[in-house]
């Protein structure tokens, strides 16, 4: 089978449900204003930047633009992730595919087993750059390790965290949010009951992996066979055999059911619900500091996820991307693009990033430079991430996630759960269903790449 006839069965439903709707913004022609601009080499890196996010990219490429004069960076946003990855294969299939292009975590077995990817490792080496993988964060390195090297550059690397809005949790006489999810529970009812808030949480529109994906590996619970893919292709989702997962699930149902949980509005998202002082928690990716920083006008405060009583919790998980380099460019393209990818991974380039947008520093010492400038001190709740995903020692449960179309099994799994909210199915129910189809998801891709 062709890389490309690869590519095309294993994004199929995802082009079909994306590109047409697929934005092209740019987000700037990054350069150094020289005379010699033109001269350069362009290495075109398509991304899935947004927002805030976009404009802290865009200073990025420009940064890297101005560090030397021999490449040109074009960063273009294409969308979401989705969005992103469909553009590229649709792009792949005419020859006209970018040289780097950002993707999902949980994107990787498709990347990886498309047979359009440079491994990072190879073209850095081959290009004469000296990297000590080894000294990248092991919980975000590791996700993307073959054969003890990682197979993109992580970039953007996050993990879900506990936002709480301090004035309501004083004002119900808490001084912070429980570490368990029974404590966190009667303080939510609380809260609710001293009509402190008009909501209590608002469901995060990615709650399948903060809530449901995250608290399996947090409690230790199983998500998947075969170390939640990581053995191999023949893996099985069997989250919904886990009474702690059901429970969760069944919590979270009982909060909305009392008006504690809320669903975001149209024409709202769920981190206005929290900035405009609306709901009293939220639970999100360490990268809304952006967001809550600039929008929230009250005392606001981030913790550790809660985890069960009795439970000695684990590390969460990484979501986030990473950078991956297509085949089929020129060698001056790649002598470019490895500069950048050089240029991302150092420590000045990876502290500056940490503190713009929240995300976690991806090496260990960009880390300790954070540390040893007094950042995280005056900075609490931006350390939080990294402390809690290297918490403990990893277990195959709180690895991380590596399942064949990943994209097309959450969907699935949100759609299910949807109808848990609208009081067609149980939670058993719904997480049944979802593993079930899940699972014809997973042998279908193992049908695919088994025979490679």
């Amino acid at each position: 089978m062709t890389a490309m006839s690869s590519i095309r069965s294993c994004m199929g439903r995802t082009i079909r449900s994306f590109a047409a709707g697929a934005a092209l913004v740019t987000l700037g022609l990054a350069n150094a204003g020289d005379a010699s601009a033109a001269d350069r080499v362009k290495i075109e890196w398509w991304n899935a930047a947004g927002g805030r996010l976009a404009e802290i990219t865009t200073q990025l490429i420009k940064d890297f633009n101005a560090s030397q004069d021999k490449y040109e960076v074009v960063g273009i946003g294409k969308g979401n992730y989705e969005e992103t990855m469909a553009a590229m294969v649709a792009a792949y299939r005419v020859h006209q595919q970018p040289v780097l292009i950002q993707a999902a975590e949980r994107g990787f077995l498709t990347m990886y087993n498309s047979g359009a990817i440079i491994p990072v490792p190879e073209l850095m080496e081959k290009e004469g750059y000296k990297v000590d993988w080894n000294d990248f964060v092991a919980p975000v390195a590791g996700f993307y390790l073959v054969d003890g090297k990682p197979a993109a550059m992580p970039f953007n690397s996050s993990t879900p965290i506990f936002w709480y809005n301090a004035d309501h949790f004083k004002a119900a006489g808490f001084d912070k949010p429980g570490e368990t999810w029974q404590e966190v529970d009667k303080q939510l009812r609380a809260i609710k009951e001293k009509g402190v808030s008009k909501c209590q949480m608002a469901l995060a529109n990615d709650f399948y992996w903060s809530l449901i994906e995250n608290y399996a590996a947090i409690q230790d619970q199983p998500y998947g066979t075969k170390a939640n893919g990581f053995g191999g292709l023949d893996t099985e989702f069997i989250f919904n055999k886990s009474p702690l997962v059901v429970g969760q699930v069944t919590r979270l149902k009982t909060w909305m059911d009392a008006g504690i949980l809320q669903i975001a509005g149209q024409g709202l998202s769920p981190d206005q619900l929290f900035t405009s002082g609306t709901c009293s928690t939220y639970v999100a990716s360490t990268a809304a500091h952006a967001a809550v920083e600039s929008g929230a006008k009250f005392n606001w405060s981030a913790t550790f996820l809660p985890h069960e009583e009795g439970i000695e919790p684990k590390n969460s998980t990484i979501g986030g991307g990473a950078l991956w380099v297509l085949k089929g460019k020129s060698e001056e393209e790649y002598a470019g693009a490895a500069a950048f990818l050089n240029f991302v991974a150092s420590p000045k380039t990876q502290v500056w990033w940490s503190k713009q947008t929240g995300y976690v520093p991806v090496t260990n010492t960009a880390y300790e430079q954070a540390k040893s400038e007094g950042y995280f001190k005056d900075h609490p709740t931006r350390e939080i991430a990294i402390l809690q995903l290297t918490r403990g020692t990893p277990t195959d449960n709180s690895r991380g996630f590596r399942f064949g179309n990943h994209n097309q099994a959450m969907a699935l799994l949100v759609e299910e759960i949807q109808g848990v909210w609208t009081g067609q199915k149980t939670p058993q129910q719904a997480l049944d269903a979802a593993a079930a189809r899940g699972n014809q998801i997973l042998r279908q891709y193992e049908q695919l790449h088994a025979a490679k």
